[in-house]
């Protein structure tokens, strides 16, 4: 077993195998890289990048390699097969060598975009393979139970309307929606919901958060308190880190200026900072 290790902070090997990956709509992903030429049976190792104590062993995935066409090894990561959420580091297992690092060939995404569950399981479950800064492959692994997706915000004036679907469980007629203040130092907020079929609608009011300044998670009740809560967050695409990409402007209120943004996670939340 090797030791526990973060392998993204050190720049991809030049010469190391390189993985195509096709992601299909029902959020299974396949694996192609060349044969490696070695004897024994070759494995697809998926590590989840955390830091756990020291000696504790990692949380790993591994899955066979076998003969495809062109002299090429197949792994595939069904749907079925449950991936804690994080990052999962990607490497090629073979006999008693040490694990290598894989890096990213062509990522085939295209049934990412737009996907749309079936809703008929009580679990969503995304994987994004991505590159990393450092040139190496990752997973990026989502399972949430159940899922409220985001999709359109709106800005107007000092108000941010959500719209989105939720999946998992259905609405109950004491569905609401709350804002949840990230330290837990204030009330928690809570925000109407407009409900039709799977689909909702919310709107922030600005000026309920201009207490001070803090973070905001935004959380969608469907079946009001004391039942499950779902994360907004947006995560039905190809896009594996929103928070450099989806870039939303601040409205000023007051001493404070409040505006949406995507955490490292995809969620969605309300930053509140001081203008002066």
């Amino acid at each position: 077993m090797l030791p526990p290790l973060v392998p993204d902070e050190v720049e991809a090997d030049e010469l190391a195998p390189r993985a195509d990956c096709v992601a299909d709509s029902a959020g299974g992903l396949t694996f192609d890289l060349a044969d490696l030429g070695l004897p024994g049976a070759a494995y697809l190792l998926l590590r989840l990048r955390d830091r756990q104590p020291h000696g504790a062993p990692a949380r790993e995935t591994r899955l066979p390699l076998t003969p495809a066409a062109d002299g090429r090894l197949r792994a595939v990561l069904p749907s079925s097969v449950q991936l804690a959420e994080g990052r999962w580091d990607v490497y090629v297992d073979h006999g008693d060598a040490a694990p290598r690092r894989l890096s990213p060939g062509v990522n085939d995404l295209r049934s990412l975009v737009d996907r749309m569950p079936s809703g008929t399981r009580p679990h969503t479950a995304v994987r994004i393979p991505y590159a990393t800064k450092h040139g190496n492959l990752t997973v990026r692994a989502w399972h949430r139970a159940p899922h409220a997706e985001a999709g359109e915000l709106l800005i107007s004036g000092a108000e941010l309307t959500v719209r989105g679907r939720l999946f998992g469980v259905p609405f109950s007629p004491r569905a609401h929606a709350e804002l949840r203040e990230r330290t837990g130092t204030a009330a928690p907020r809570r925000v109407e919901v407009t409900v039709t079929g799977a689909d909702f609608g919310l709107t922030v009011a600005y000026a309920a958060l201009t207490g001070g300044p803090g973070t905001w998670d935004l959380w969608l009740l469907p079946q009001g308190t004391g039942g499950p809560a779902a994360r907004v967050a947006r995560l039905l695409d190809d896009v594996a880190d929103k928070k450099p990409i989806f870039t939303y402007p601040e409205v000023r209120t007051g001493t404070v200026a409040v505006g949406p943004y995507y955490t490292r996670d995809n969620d969605l939340a309300l930053r509140v900072t001081p203008t002066v």
